[in-house]
């Protein structure tokens, strides 16, 4: 597994509550990994996905795997696809359950019921985000907020690059990339509205994002 794969994977496990409703994701997983149900369409974030949707997820990574496609594919992205402007990406419950099947399937093994109910039984979804400036260390103590219809919503964590990276064009404008990754509580935001994903680095200026959280796929 590569250090990027690792890294968004042990952040989909992480959050994890010893409780009542861990075990009883983990009896409903131990069900439904075993009797295979058919793949459903996903709409929207699913805080509370269903047996099916979980093991239509656990599919999709698994076929992932047999085509040889990275674990990557489903992160939900957002922003420019080139290396110069601005761009994000998100990983949902389900998203996590394919990213972690996909991994667990290229290596030969099959996600465990605990492994299923970990990412479950996570609080907080992860935004990334990348980001551009002039000097070195533009993105420090930068911030990250969702705007949903006029209701900011705060994140639990933010982390950021301090020593940003040179850009594909350095040393011409914008000279450096950086990434800002924040953790957003599900409890707090709507994840069927549509979403403005803003960055503030400390020193000026922002980037912003429009998602629409009831398209996500």
């Amino acid at each position: 597994m590569s250090m990027r794969g690792t890294e968004v994977y042990r952040h989909a496990a992480q959050g994890l509550r010893s409780t009542g409703r861990l075990r009883s994701i983990v009896l409903c997983v131990g069900v439904l990994v075993s009797s295979g149900f058919p793949p459903v369409s996903v709409h929207a974030i699913e805080v509370h996905p269903t047996a099916e949707q979980i093991q239509a997820a656990l599919d999709r990574g698994k076929e992932a795997a047999r085509r040889q496609s990275s674990p990557d594919t489903f992160y939900v992205r957002f922003g420019a696809i080139d290396e110069l402007h601005s761009s994000g990406f998100m990983i949902t419950k389900l998203g996590g359950l394919s990213v972690m099947a996909t991994h667990m399937a290229l290596r030969g093994i099959l996600p465990g019921k605990i492994d299923v109910a970990q990412i479950l039984e996570g609080q907080s979804m992860m935004v990334s985000t990348v980001i551009f400036g002039n000097v070195p260390n533009f993105a420090l103590d930068s911030y990250m907020v969702f705007d949903q219809g006029g209701k900011t919503v705060k994140p639990v964590t933010v982390r950021f690059d301090g020593a940003a990276n040179r850009s594909a064009v350095w040393p011409e404008h914008p000279r450096y990339k950086a990434k800002v990754v924040a953790s957003f509580n599900y409890a707090d935001f709507d994840p069927n509205a549509k979403t403005t994903i803003t960055v503030f680095p400390a020193n000026g200026g922002e980037s912003s994002f429009s998602v629409d959280f009831s398209q996500i796929h």
